[in-house]
């Protein structure tokens, strides 16, 4: 990731670093499994994939959603499952870990 960032302008390079330093590193790594569940199953995960990925309570992981949501790193449709779209760029996310 960091020889991508150095070969871009250094003003798009200082862009990409502080949209990458936006959210936490928690928040960072949903985002990251977002993406690569919905690139491998072909439609994004329900927050129960989510919950037994990072082996937490169901409101935890709403609460995750709804945060990343209001930030504006998704967009879901509430009450239609499987309505979560990523609205970040996969050079903006971290490794999934």
């Amino acid at each position: 990731m960091r020889e991508a960032s150095r070969k871009l302008a250094p003003g798009k390079a200082a862009a990409q670093s502080s949209l990458q330093a936006s959210y936490t590193p928690k928040q960072g790594q949903y985002l990251a499994f977002i993406y690569y569940y919905t690139k491998i199953h072909g439609r994004s995960p329900a927050e129960a994939d989510m919950q037994g990925y990072f082996r937490v309570s169901p409101p935890a992981v709403h609460q995750m959603v709804l945060s990343l949501e209001k930030m504006r790193f998704i967009e879901r449709t509430p009450g239609q499952a499987r309505s979560i779209k990523l609205l970040l760029p996969r050079e903006q996310l971290p490794d999934l870990t």
